[in-house]
């Protein structure tokens, strides 16, 4: 069997991931393919990045298939955007409408075997909240897991 989660298949992995953000139209800041290195301009914005791989232990007897866990980040506002009240609010409406987003697109268009909505293979789908730091700005942010399993990634050779 010969390695299928090539460099197309990982840029598709990260293009369906970002395309189902995108197609919530919520971030006028868009939706960066990377950890961003300085704040972004216009808010409310997304960022998707990897972060683990690791094997999955739902895997056949010829290959082994992996759990891919990718970081994003939404960010909400500054810290001391007016009215403070509406920047909670704010954080988390975004923050449900993409993990909608990525709930309704499960396989990612047949890309993938799942999401890992619920951790089936120990991670499951999840958002925290939190401020960071960028551009010596403080920014109000939900900081959230993607599991993403993705069937036979290695083979298993004797």
């Amino acid at each position: 069997m010969a390695l299928t989660f090539n460099a197309a298949a990982v840029r598709a992995l990260f293009d369906a991931l970002a395309s189902a953000a995108e197609a919530t139209g919520v971030f006028d800041g868009g939706v960066i393919r990377h950890e961003p290195k300085s704040a972004p301009v216009t808010l409310p914005a997304c960022a998707v990045w990897f972060e683990e791989i690791r094997p999955a232990r739902l895997s056949g007897a010829a290959s082994v298939s992996a759990v891919v866990i990718f970081r994003a980040r939404v960010y909400e506002a500054k810290m001391l955007a007016e009215p403070q009240d509406n920047i909670d609010p704010g954080l988390l409406a975004h923050t449900s409408v993409l993990l909608s987003a990525w709930s309704g697109q499960f396989s990612l268009g047949g890309t993938v075997r799942a999401i890992d909505l619920l951790g089936m293979e120990g991670t499951p789908l999840a958002a925290v909240a939190g401020f960071i730091p960028h551009d010596n700005v403080l920014l109000r942010v939900a900081e959230i897991t993607v599991p993403v399993i993705v069937n036979d990634v290695w083979d298993e050779v004797a």
